[in-house]
């Protein structure tokens, strides 16, 4: 693992339990690896899916973090494709030829993608290796962002299994986000074999926490833009906010755009383009809500 590591990433070592995650899932092992945002939880699919040289399904509910994990993999002459709302149906036909026929490696989808008989018909003739599921605590009724989509994963090794595969195809669940309940949850729900949760530490030394008591947020938005340089993100609760603080960031001069799962496909990649050439090119600030992935 750690030649296809160098060859593709260029790196010589991993982060701490990134390699313990790696040997885990290369063992055959379904997995639940808890690690913060922005720790390398999609390295811990990535790498054992390319040593074993097969097909990994990732599923995961962010479209903006989904195009940019297939970008950043085609940037590494590692072939991967998604397929995701806003696709014609030859577009995903073809997406699913060329995981079933090329040299692919990775196929996203949505959870709510495993809903669809004719997928899961397409499924079972795929040369998956590893299913990964980004998010894993959206499956539990005990997390705050339970979609019942997620229920369907379990499923999908009934599927595959269709092709006569002796060996388990093996699950690794990630996630920055599981209370002990929840943790117990994801992993009777996505059918475990055993129990195996791996865990890293959510101290970040390199980032710092700033709570402030203040009655005018967009205001005081305006005045930490104003004094910290370089892009941001704003989340906020609803669609309708996002439009409304942008236009409010606009207008005292800070280059802004919104960002909500209301928006056609064609219009999120936009903004998700602008917003990653920074103010110079495109946007610095994007006001969103959870659709935009913070990872």
């Amino acid at each position: 693992m750690y030649s296809v590591l160098k060859q593709y990433w260029n790196y010589d070592n991993f982060r701490p339990l990134q390699a313990e995650i790696i040997q885990s899932v290369l063992d055959g092992r379904d997995t639940l690896a808890l690690m913060p945002t922005g720790g390398g939880k999609s390295l811990c699919f990535q790498v054992p899916t390319m040593v074993m040289n097969g097909l990994c399904l990732v599923i995961t509910p962010l479209i903006a973090l989904m195009k940019d994990q297939v970008e950043n993999l085609r940037r590494r002459d590692i072939h991967a494709a998604a397929i995701y709302t806003g696709m014609t149906y030859d577009q995903q036909k073809v997406a699913l030829d060329n995981c079933q026929w090329g040299p692919y490696h990775f196929l996203y989808v949505s959870p709510e993608r495993l809903e669809s008989e004719e997928f899961r018909e397409r499924l079972s003739r795929l040369p998956i290796c590893l299913i990964a599921v980004d998010e894993a605590h959206c499956i539990s009724q005990w997390g705050y962002d339970f979609r019942p989509s997620y229920l369907k994963i379990a499923e999908i090794r009934e599927v595959i299994r269709r092709r006569g595969e002796k060996q388990e195809i093996p699950i690794l669940a990630l996630t920055a986000t599981a209370t002990p309940d929840v943790v117990d949850d994801i992993q009777e729900r996505l059918a475990f074999r055993e129990k195996n949760v791996l865990r890293k530490s959510f101290l970040r030394s390199n980032l710092s926490y700033v709570v402030r008591q203040t009655n005018k947020k967009a205001d005081e938005i305006v005045h930490i833009l104003s004094k910290v340089p370089g892009s941001a993100i704003v989340y906020v609760r609803n669609r309708q906010r996002t439009q409304e603080l942008a236009a409010y960031l606009n207008e005292k001069g800070l280059s802004a755009d919104f960002y909500h799962a209301g928006l056609s496909s064609k219009e999120r990649s936009a903004k998700q383009e602008a917003w990653k050439l920074g103010e110079k090119q495109g946007i610095r600030v994007i006001v969103a809500t959870n659709a935009f992935g913070m990872g």
